[in-house]
This record gives C-alpha cells, sequence and structure tokens, in this order.
C-alpha cells in the first residue's frame, strides 16, 4: 500500500460513475473525494499497519483526475479524500483507516498509518495502485480516527477498469483494457 497526505488543488471531471458517499462528524470543515493519478515517490516512511509496511513521500501535489468514488483496478490509479479541520490548528496525530476486501497472501481487509488533517488548507490522503495485489475489486473505506472519534468515513467502490471507460486514458492505462 502506497498512502499519501498533501495539500491539493481540484480539477473536476463530468462522469457518469458515483459521486461520494461522505460521513463527517462537526470538527471537520469540509470533505471531497476523487482519483488521481500516481504522482513519482521520492521516498517512503514507515507505516507497519500496512502490507506493503510504508507510504510514499511525495514532492509534488497531485489533482483529482475525477472528483467520484468508482475506481478502476488499474496500475498507478490513486484515490482518496481531501479534507480540511474547521480549527485553523487541524487536527494532528489522526489514524487513517483504510478497509477493503481481502489482499495480498495473509488476506489483509484493514490497513492503518497516521496522518494529519490540515485547518489552513485541505490535506489529501490517498492510496495509490502500486502491485497486483493490490487490485481488489469490491468496496473500500477511507474512516479518520482521533482517538475513538470518527472524524470521517468516505466509500469507494473498486471496480474492473472495463466498468469505466470513459477513465480509460486519464492515467495512461488505456491498454489495460484491450
Amino acid at each position: 500500500m502506497k498512502a499519501f497526505v498533501v495539500s491539493l488543488s481540484l480539477f473536476c471531471m463530468t462522469t457518469t460513475v458515483a459521486v461520494a458517499d461522505v460521513v463527517t462528524s462537526s470538527v471537520i470543515n469540509s470533505v471531497q473525494a476523487g482519483i488521481l493519478c500516481a504522482p513519482d515517490p521520492i521516498g517512503s516512511v514507515p507505516a507497519p499497519n500496512t502490507v506493503a509496511g510504508t507510504t510514499h513521500i511525495i514532492e509534488a501535489e497531485p489533482e483529482f483526475v475525477a472528483t467520484i468514488t468508482t475506481v478502476p483496478a488499474s496500475l498507478g490509479v490513486g484515490f482518496g479524500v481531501k479534507a480540511q479541520a474547521r480549527a485553523v490548528d487541524g487536527i494532528s496525530e489522526v489514524t487513517m483507516v483504510v478497509t477493503h476486501p481481502p489482499m495480498g497472501p495473509d488476506a489483509v481487509t484493514l490497513q492503518s498509518f497516521q496522518t494529519r488533517i490540515n485547518g489552513d488548507n485541505p490535506s489529501l490522503t490517498f492510496y495509490q495502485f502500486d502491485y497486483v495485489y493490490e487490485l481488489v475489486i469490491g468496496t473500500w473505506v477511507f474512516t479518520a480516527m482521533s482517538g475513538d472519534e470518527a472524524l470521517f468515513s468516505a466509500s469507494f467502490e473498486v471496480v474492473d477498469p472495463r466498468r469505466v471507460p470513459e477513465l480509460a486514458g486519464l492515467c495512461g492505462y488505456l491498454d489495460l483494457l484491450s
């Protein structure tokens, strides 16, 4: 798993697939979900509660290519949530919990990592498909936790890329549909 936390500006695309199913708490000012093309990492940090054991560090902020929650199961595609806290200082020590269908040889269904949610500008946390074993079709849920409090939760549906041909080519995976 490669998850990220960055600030983000948005570019919206019209499409016929599902829009975000998001639930937020009163401490969150805004949440937006979407898909993006995975940026090149410049490093990684340990994330022991993930299948890969690390998360990427990236230099540039990726933009959402679509603000939808139907995600093609394709290498190089990322999906996630842009959130902003009501408090200007933001919320530190946030645990992002990602649940999904069974993945890898151990059939892992839950991964988590540490992040924060900014208050002065939106923060982005996302998952990108780096490895074939990650391409599991079904419902994925991102839940941001602060202690025992759920700050927000967003659901995504990862599908066979042939189900969303209008997204083909956005991240350079058009050849995978043939």
